[in-house]
């Protein structure tokens, strides 16, 4: 299974995160799953990536935007240049089976919404499980679920992100879909 994670890149985050984000890692890399992710070399990014190839995994795929290469993650085992940022979007969605949304800043967040138009316009069922810890979320989740019910939305399906609140959780989830497949 291709596991994208969507997550931050500053350094010197809390411990709980880093643990959350160590225990993902260590799942992809003892399941035999492949790690798609922003593929730089700094915060949240790095920890799944060393936690990932840790844990044994041969395929970490880093997709990095050109202007950034100078910060590519030498845990890839595959670097994947992209023209910009929303190109590297089209290219973490394509690649995913299933996506990861780790506490980050607004380009974690534009990913998690991006990946959720394109499931719905593409009517994939493909998940995307979305740490909320400690509530980072609720307002993004609370306006998924006002969008949906409003007259505006196509379609009642944008509010499909699965909402798990510590690793345990996570993992629990990624066993089921990984039982599912």
């Amino acid at each position: 299974m291709k596991v994208v994670v969507y997550c931050s890149a500053n350094p010197n985050l809390p411990q709980e995160i880093v643990d959350i984000t160590a225990a993902l890692g260590r799942w992809i890399g003892e399941g035999g799953h492949s790690l798609v992710y922003g593929g730089v070399d700094a915060g949240l990014m790095h920890v799944t990536a060393q936690a990932a190839r840790d844990a044994g995994c041969r395929s970490v795929v880093g997709i990095v935007p050109e202007m950034f290469k100078h910060r590519a993650d030498p845990l890839c085992t595959e670097l994947v240049l992209s023209r910009d940022l929303n190109h590297r979007k089209a290219m973490l969605i394509e690649r995913g089976d299933v996506f990861v949304v780790l506490p980050g800043g607004l380009g974690t967040i534009d990913e998690w919404v991006s990946t959720l138009s394109q499931l719905v316009v593409e009517d994939s069922d493909r998940p995307i499980i979305v740490v909320n810890h400690n509530g980072m979320y609720d307002a993004q989740a609370q306006q998924f679920r006002a969008t949906a019910q409003s007259q505006f939305a196509r379609a009642a399906g944008i509010d499909r992100s699965i909402m798990v609140g510590n690793s345990q959780e996570l993992i629990n989830k990624l066993n089921e879909i990984n039982n599912e497949i």
